[in-house]
């Protein structure tokens, strides 16, 4: 009963915190603290894939950047569209780019499914920057119009205030979470875990493995797709750079071998301790990919369960020692 109490003060705390943030910190962090909500969005999305069946993807930026494209591109070209209507079109533009690749990619796994992601990844990449009617090549799609978070009759919104549009991503992307959260508590989200643990045996038990990974595979692609669309939003344009780079399928990857592989709220913590170092580093080099490589060869080395299999290993030795002396006392 207790614990129960806690937790309710824990997310309480956590919801007042979110609701004051743009007031207490200003606008400079909470940009930031909107960029960090779209990266572990992201990040976790990956994790879907690679901390929970087992799927290792060198190009989950194409979902991302997908999602960012699709948003872009309907709010420049469709007149008087709903922001809602423009977010969901991201989300759809991604699930059909996952949809498409499906009866490839789930025939492979290990070091294949990784190159091959690499090869799509890239493949996005170039398209991006080739199909410059389409896409605006190097410079991207900007300047698109941002419109207001509106429900007829009764409230309309205008999204171009930074803090009217803090609130609208942390409540999308909040709800991203939760919803990823819930699926891997499902039923489907255990045999998910079987599939990575031992995927003959989900298949002896009589579960298809191709298309349980096909169905996380496009869930995972959906909220990538998802955090590329209010990455979108948020910055007023998508490039090839900023949305098909190799380099940001990589970010994915270290967040979530940093923050703690498997664990669900691992690449969320690992989010923030990369942003964080990104934020320190920038005041003194522009190496920041330097620091990022380093950070991660020291975690690989002497933390392979990343920051949350710290967390867990300090949490036994602070149980532990109470009743060691528990113990020693009873023996005396």
């Amino acid at each position: 009963m207790m614990n129960k109490q806690v937790e309710w003060i824990l997310w309480v705390g956590l919801f007042v915190i979110l609701a004051l943030y743009p007031k207490v910190f200003g606008i400079y962090y909470t940009n930031l603290f909107v960029t960090f909500a779209v990266f572990a969005i992201y990040s976790v999305s990956f994790n879907l894939l690679l901390g929970y069946t087992a799927l290792f993807s060198f190009g989950h930026a194409m979902f991302f950047g997908a999602g960012g494209y699709g948003t872009a591109l309907a709010l420049k070209h469709i007149q008087g569209l709903p922001l809602l209507a423009a977010v969901l079109i991201g989300i759809l533009s991604a699930v059909v780019l996952a949809l498409i690749l499906c009866p490839i990619v789930i025939r492979v796994t290990g070091s294949a499914f990784a190159m091959l992601h690499l090869a799509f990844g890239q493949l996005m990449y170039i398209l991006a920057l080739k199909l410059r009617n389409i896409t605006g090549g190097e410079d991207g799609i900007g300047g698109f119009p941002i419109p207001p978070f509106n429900i007829p009759g009764i409230v309309s919104i205008n999204m171009k205030a930074p803090e009217n549009f803090y609130y609208f991503a942390i409540a999308v992307l909040g709800i991203s979470l939760w919803v990823m959260w819930f699926f891997t508590k499902t039923p489907f989200g255990q045999i998910q875990v079987g599939v990575r643990d031992n995927a003959m045996r989900v298949d002896y038990l009589g579960f298809k493995v191709p298309q349980t990974k096909a169905v996380v595979y496009v869930v995972a692609g959906a909220f990538a797709g998802v955090a590329g669309s209010i990455f979108a939003l948020f910055q007023n344009l998508i490039a090839a750079d900023s949305g098909f780079s190799v380099f940001v399928s990589f970010g994915a990857v270290i967040n979530t071998l940093v923050g703690g592989l498997g664990s669900f709220f691992g690449p969320v913590w690992g989010t923030a301790i990369m942003q964080i170092l990104e934020e320190v580093t920038t005041r003194y080099t522009d190496r920041v990919e330097l620091v990022a490589g380093l950070i991660l060869i020291l975690v690989i080395m002497f933390a392979p369960m990343g920051f949350t299999g710290f967390l867990g290993w300090a949490r036994q030795k602070w149980l532990a020692k109470p009743a060691g002396k528990i113990g020693m006392g009873k023996i005396s």
